[in-house]
């Protein structure tokens, strides 16, 4: 396998210098001498003319003579090559992709809606022009490829009550799956001599057909852990008010007494509203 050549090509200024002698010089002359042998200096002057290239900046021109691969130019100029030479035009500017949402399974099997934005250049012109048939369409294609298989490696999300606690999930792991993602689609695209600067995920939710049992899942699971807080935040209150109140000897409570206390303070402090006082005016037994 042959690996990328740069090579710098002749003056453009100065073989422009020469076309205009040639061209310019042999009309005048023949107009003058009445020889149209001179006819061919105009033609060798055309001929010449279609040696001249541009190289823009952050371009390149791969050039081939018969078929045979002669060399990169990626430094921007005007220049002049053989005018037999074949010139394919590539940029090497960084260039967006953004993936159409495909609908792939999880690690879990759910359905969900996935999309990609790939940040990537041209790093090997010979590469990208004679190891894959179209380049641009190899980065959508593979692109594609690595995101259903990034989706498959891991969870949309984790779910502790089926046991599912996954330490990378697709939602809330970002960087590292944007670390894999970039590694998978660069291993890909490292055959067409492409770079890529940046991967991650664009979109990313449940397929339609679940997306709404999953909602209610993730509320009902966000209802569960709010619950779990406040039960624990309210044993630690009931636990210290009933502390408090054998340290300073406010009221001595009996056993009964004190589970009565417990179960109207957890009544009132993990209630989902306000509760309405009932005033004793008897004696605590009554």
């Amino acid at each position: 396998m042959k690996e990328e050549k740069i090579i710098t090509p002749a003056n453009g200024y100065f073989m422009l210098f020469i076309f205009f002698v040639l061209f310019f010089g042999g009309i005048v002359t023949m107009i003058f001498t009445k020889n149209f042998l001179l006819i061919a200096l105009i033609i060798i002057a055309i001929f010449i003319a279609k040696g001249f290239i541009m190289v823009q900046p952050n371009n390149s021109r791969v050039l081939l003579l018969f078929g045979e691969y002669v060399g990169t130019i990626n430094k921007n100029g005007f220049y002049w090559v053989n005018p037999l030479f074949t010139q394919k035009k590539i940029s090497l500017r960084a260039s967006n992709f953004d993936s159409e949402r495909l609908k792939v399974n999880d690690k879990l099997g759910n359905p969900i809606m996935i999309s990609t934005i790939l940040v990537w250049r041209v790093k090997d012109t010979y590469k990208a022009a004679f190891d894959v048939d179209n380049y641009e369409n190899f980065v959508r294609v593979q692109t594609d490829a690595a995101v259903r298989k990034l989706a498959s490696m891991y969870p949309y999300d984790n779910f502790a009550d089926e046991g599912h606690t996954e330490d990378i999930t697709l939602r809330s792991s970002v960087n590292e799956v944007s670390e894999a993602l970039e590694k998978e689609i660069d291993e890909r695209l490292s055959i067409a001599g492409i770079e890529v600067l940046e991967a991650r995920i664009g979109y990313l939710a449940y397929a339609q057909e679940i997306a709404n049992a999953m909602l209610k899942r993730q509320q009902a699971t966000a209802i569960v852990a709010a619950r779990h807080k406040i039960v624990e935040g309210a044993v630690s209150m009931v636990e210290m008010a009933l502390e408090e109140l054998g340290k300073k000897n406010i009221v001595e409570l009996d056993e009964e007494r004190k589970a009565a206390m417990v179960s109207n303070l957890m009544v009132i402090l993990c209630g989902d509203k306000e509760a309405s006082p009932v005033l004793n005016t008897g004696t605590l037994n009554h």
